[in-house]
């Protein structure tokens, strides 16, 4: 089993602890840069391969910083995801804009940046025209339905609301054709969190079929396939990492074949990687406030949904460590929760740990992507402050906790004085 480790030692993080209170979440620069290299050079025999960094799973402008050091753009799917991009200097077609159920400012934004635009539907075609403008450069989401197997994450592709059918990606491009569009470029993203490598060499196979019989039928040619993201990481000790260098062989594989082999004009290789950017990456350090003993035991945390919510929202693993014990048996069976007055903030359920004392220092794992970007304020709960840990080994504050005047800073309460209840 693969060992979940803490990039700092037990005095390192108490130390931390007296400057920042817990809970925090803490990012690990180094093993941040060192995995964006190894998703590059996987896919290096494409000379036009470009990573999208998925904002929403850790929108924070710091790492983004990060990433576009690496050659990595944006993946964006919301006006403030837009506004991000641009202020760390990544911007026209270092964006993707993928988003559904858009307004007009969000698609003129992104038209403005110069962003490459990924429709969602058929019928946005005509919205996007009459109301920002058609781009010269167009992309469009399919949507394979029962062609391809979701996932309990995303759902079933026939069910859920993204994307084209195949027949309307046929009149969709034809349409952008005859109105005067230029450029194209195809896209999928039917699976999320998926560890099995073949579902993502399946998906390359599906995108480079398809492109072969849109070039064929409407006689227009494509820049790009964007294979999505939804590459996994490994939450459970037990579980195996996606193999990127397997990976990228074996689309390379399937390029030669189909794309190389059919005399099509060269695709440059796109993805979205976000999770499994940043994912493995990220710890949520808190304290232990309580023990419980009633009809089970249970150990509460000063961290809760509010700061990860995936536990409760999706039932998912995420690893739990007591800093300074990762050598002791986990023979304390027990659930570790928060203090949201919701039953589901628990952090692990029945869960096999070492012997907690009041004051202890826990740390879970993976939280660096759909982490403290789900937060949220039920309870009046506060966001919690993000870290990093620089490869230099200092640790800078990239975004500062929330305080009350934060959170009370949208409500009138000088008004109150004239309102009469």
């Amino acid at each position: 089993m693969a060992e979940k480790k803490i990039p700092l030692n037990k005095e390192s993080l108490e130390a931390l602890t007296q400057r920042f209170p817990t809970p925090f979440h803490l990012y690990d620069e180094k093993g941040i840069r060192e995995n964006a290299r190894r998703l590059k050079a996987a896919f290096a025999w494409n000379p036009g391969f470009k990573e999208y960094f998925a904002v929403k799973a850790a929108p924070n402008p710091y790492l983004m910083k990060i990433l576009k050091a690496e050659g990595f753009g944006s993946d964006c799917s919301s006006y403030p995801e837009l506004l991000l991009s641009e202020r760390v200097g990544v911007v026209g077609e270092e964006i993707i804009f993928t988003s559904n159920d858009t307004p007009v400012y969000e698609y003129q934004k992104a038209k403005d940046l110069g962003a490459i635009i990924n429709l969602d539907d058929i019928s946005h075609i005509d919205y996007l025209e009459k109301n920002v403008g058609l781009p010269e450069l167009i992309c469009c989401r399919y949507n394979p339905g029962p062609l391809k197997g979701g996932n309990a994450i995303i759902g079933h592709p026939e069910e859920a609301k993204y994307g084209f059918t195949r027949e309307q990606l046929f009149d969709g491009y034809r349409l952008l054709r005859d109105k005067g569009v230029k450029r194209f470029g195809l896209h999928t993203m039917v699976a999320s969190n998926e560890l099995d490598r073949s579902y993502f060499v399946e998906t390359a196979q599906l995108l480079f079929e398809l492109v072969a019989a849109l070039s064929a039928e409407l006689g227009i040619e494509f820049e790009f396939v964007n294979l999505g993201g939804g590459i996994g990481i490994p939450y459970k000790p037990e579980d195996e990492a996606i193999d990127l260098e397997a990976l990228g062989q074996e689309v390379k594989a399937l390029y030669d074949e189909l794309i190389v082999g059919k005399g099509l004009k060269p695709l440059d290789i796109r993805m979205e990687c976000g999770r499994m950017v940043t994912g493995p990456f990220g710890y949520l350090v808190s304290r232990v406030l309580h023990k419980k003993n009633t009809y089970k035991q249970f150990v509460g945390l000063d961290a809760c949904m509010a700061n990860l919510m995936r536990p409760a929202l999706y039932g998912a693993y995420h690893h739990i460590s007591v800093v300074g014990k990762e050598d002791a048996p986990c023979d304390f069976v027990c659930d570790v929760t928060g203090s949201l007055c919701e039953n589901n903030d628990k952090f692990s359920i029945d869960r096999a740990i070492p012997q907690v004392e009041i004051g202890d220092l826990v740390v879970i794992h993976d939280a660096g992507a759909h982490g403290h970007s789900m937060g949220f304020n039920y309870n009046a709960k506060l966001r919690s402050a993000e870290l990093l840990l620089r490869e230099s080994g200092d640790v800078v504050q990239i975004r500062r906790a929330e305080t009350v005047e934060d959170h009370f800073a949208t409500l009138d309460l000088d008004g109150l004085t004239a309102f009469e209840a």
